[in-house]
């Protein structure tokens, strides 16, 4: 999973990025500090990971992990170029999933690229380039369909009205993912930056994390108006976090009335956003977890773990994540019949722990 954080300049992006990767990006009070994208990976946080491999001693444990890009703040007119706009709209394209931080705090020491926290504003500023170089996108396609259509062929024809319809649906203010839909331009659609699912991140002043402000209710608004995701955090408070052991951090939340960080919230959030769930393998020399989407096949997800599991895959057993670490091994599961055998058409549910059979 890669997603890209955008938003405008000095609204804490680059911070949310260090918070969750850790990957050090440069993060300045001015605008365009980040030209270049910064790329991280994130370690997916999971207990049930860490108790399997308590349950199996394993000797490694492997996470589930996100890729993260923290792409230059974009500015009013970057779809036709403004502020190396469309270098950092590329940058948007090449992502499965788009983060938008906005600022909901204020502080007198950051500057705000209008003078004034403008949540809605904000968000309209960036959602407005983004349908602009998606319905540019979409005009230069409907021109060259257009003409061939003329010859008479269904299928363009076809395709050019589709199309007619997205770029109307575009100018109209709507994101691409929120369009009805047609088979005619399924392969169009998926060019899309504002078909890309969406999680809003309203970045709070430490004091709102839990209860959220009159900002972050503004982000709320607007999310659950275009059926995107939404996730509140503060990016000072998760930087803080990200230096403390483990247990201070969750003796501190617990302080501040949270039950997990922000990051956490966030995985979460894009993994029902993008329809992901995460499944493991568990035993003594490796425990590990492995993100597929919703309604994957044993098979297919045998297929991550190895191609040739896929190749030759004959079954699988499986066993809730809960029920191996009760009985304490995968002997003792199948003993208590907590183990069942699946073929290559069951469809892989959130926490199944999976050992594959197969032959090559």
């Amino acid at each position: 999973m890669r997603v890209g954080i955008v938003g405008l300049p000095n609204v804490g992006k680059s911070t949310v990025f260090n918070s969750l990767t850790r990957a050090g990006a440069e993060a300045r009070n001015y605008p365009f500090t980040t030209i270049d994208p910064n790329l991280g990976v994130a370690a997916v946080p999971d207990g049930r990971l860490r108790a399997l491999a308590e349950t199996m001693a394993s000797k490694k444990v492997v996470p589930a992990t996100v890729d993260f890009v923290d792409i230059a703040g974009l500015v009013a007119g970057a779809s036709s170029g403004e502020g190396l706009g469309n270098q950092f709209l590329g940058h948007i394209r090449e992502c499965e999933a788009v983060s938008h931080v906005v600022r909901c705090f204020e502080d007198e020491n950051v500057v705000h690229v209008s003078g004034r926290v403008d949540p809605t504003g904000d968000v309209e500023v960036i959602q407005t380039e983004l349908l602009l170089a998606d319905l540019s996108t979409v005009e230069r396609r409907l021109e060259r369909t257009g003409k061939a259509a003329k010859s008479g062929d269904p299928k363009l024809r076809a395709e050019a009205a589709a199309l007619g319809e997205l770029r109307e649906h575009l100018f109209a203010g709507e994101p691409a993912r929120t369009f009805p839909g047609s088979d005619a331009i399924e392969e169009v659609l998926g060019t899309l930056i504002t078909a890309k699912p969406t999680l809003y991140v309203a970045n709070v002043d430490e004091a709102s994390v839990a209860e959220g402000n009159s900002y972050s209710a503004q982000v709320e608004k607007l999310a659950a108006r275009e059926g995107a995701g939404v996730v509140r955090l503060s990016a000072g408070l998760e930087a803080e976090v990200a230096e403390l052991p483990e247990p201070e951090a969750r003796e501190y939340l617990e302080m501040l009335g949270l039950r997990s960080t922000g990051f956490e919230e966030f995985v979460r959030a894009a993994y029902r956003l993008l329809g992901l769930v995460t499944f493991f393998t568990a035993g003594e020399k490796e425990s590990r977890a492995w993100t597929v989407r919703e309604g994957s096949t044993a098979r297919t997800a045998a297929g991550k773990i190895h191609s040739d599991m896929e190749r030759g895959f004959i079954a699988s057993e499986v066993g809730l994540w809960e029920d191996l670490v009760e009985a304490g091994s995968w002997a003792k599961a199948r003993e208590e019949a907590k183990v069942r055998l699946e073929g290559r058409e069951y469809a892989v549910k959130d926490g199944d722990t999976m050992l594959v059979r197969f032959n090559v």
